[in-house]
């Protein structure tokens, strides 16, 4: 990816289950939203490509992941997969170093359960962690040296804290000021003790940065309590994974959040939720996650290039889908309206 205006590359891999229904209507929003800025390369990952390349992760899609300017990916069914096949989305993190999955959660007035609003930003470490699919070198993460003792290796590496902590600073920075590192380190004093040196470390090269400290048991209950309590948190791979999609539920769904994957030079699109096989091929499912981390991925790109043209795509396709859950005659059915997942796109892109 080389920095820059002009037509920009967009690798879209829809995956599996409801990957290619939720991937149609984003990609249908986008257009209408950066026709003349975005041009579309579609691969097969997953399901599609187990059958005809052998491969869930096919070489050739590999090698086209830098020579794109943004990688929109669908979700994805690894858990199905047979052993040995590698995991798309673990695959991405780790190969490109994408190591700060950013996840914004703001409450919907009539959707959320909170009493009080949220709109804070979840920085959560990408590649390491208590993942086994990401904490080796060679071989699994976990393992057993008997069949009733199971263990899981934990990574935290100084490098590693040391990104994701730079990426939150810098959001933190142009937003209120307030970080705050989520952490676990009264009980794994090594690991997040680690966390904790270097979060520290880098917040403190940031005068506009005050950085607050919370034990991941205080975090998951403020959410629910104050969440104005927090503005952005930084935390380790798997405590960010799950308060992120606490913080996305308590805020209307998990379907309504957004989220990127994003390294120094490389960023990927990506729905918060999962695959649902259960309602694959109904045209029932919100595509709303993904089209709002599509968005993501267009203010990440036009931020880079300094194209105000993606950053303005980005934000109309962001108040487009406002205008359209704001009306409950144009939400989706698991969210008490009435549309499919083409229809909805359809009504983004009237919002337009």
């Amino acid at each position: 990816m080389v920095p820059g205006k002009g037509m920009k590359t967009i690798l879209v891999l829809p995956g599996d289950g409801i990957g290619p229904e939720i991937t149609e209507a984003t990609l249908a929003v986008m257009q209408a939203a950066a026709k003349d800025l975005i041009q579309i390369r579609t691969m097969a990952i997953g399901e599609a490509s187990l059958v005809s390349k052998g491969s869930t992760f096919p070489d050739k899609v590999l090698e086209a992941v830098p020579a794109a300017d943004g990688v929109l990916l669908g979700p994805v069914s690894h858990y199905t997969y047979p052993a040995g096949q590698p995991n798309p989305s673990a695959t991405l993190r780790t190969r490109f170093n994408l190591f700060a999955n950013i996840r914004p959660c703001r409450s919907r007035p009539d959707l959320s359960i909170l009493r009080k609003p949220m709109d804070l930003i979840i920085v959560r470490e990408n590649t390491e962690g208590f993942y086994a699919d990401r904490s080796m070198h060679m071989g699994p993460g976990e393992f057993m040296p008997d069949p009733d003792s199971a263990f899981s290796i934990r990574k935290i590496t100084a490098a590693a804290t040391r990104n994701v902590a730079q990426a939150a600073c810098e959001l933190a920075s142009a937003r209120s000021g307030r970080l705050t590192v989520v952490h676990k380190a009264n009980v794994l004093k090594l690991t997040d003790g680690l966390f904790l040196r270097e979060v520290r470390a880098i917040a403190a090269q940031h005068p506009g940065v005050t950085l607050d400290e919370v034990i991941v048991d205080a975090a998951a209950a403020l959410l629910i309590r104050d969440p104005a309590r927090f503005d952005v948190i930084v935390t380790t791979n798997m405590f960010g994974d799950i308060l992120s999609d606490e913080a996305s539920e308590l805020s209307g769904s998990l379907g309504l959040g957004g989220s990127i994957n994003a390294g120094e030079d490389i960023c990927v699109g990506q729905a918060q939720h999962g695959s649902a096989p259960d309602i694959a091929g109904q045209g029932i499912a919100n595509p709303t996650s993904l089209i709002l981390s599509a968005a993501m991925l267009l203010d990440w790109m036009g931020r880079r290039a300094n194209d105000a043209a993606l950053t303005g795509a980005a934000r109309r396709i962001e108040a487009a889908v406002d205008r359209t859950l704001d009306d409950p005659r144009t939400r989706t059915r698991d969210i008490g309206g009435m549309l499919g997942t083409a229809a909805f796109a359809d009504a983004v892109v009237q919002a337009l």
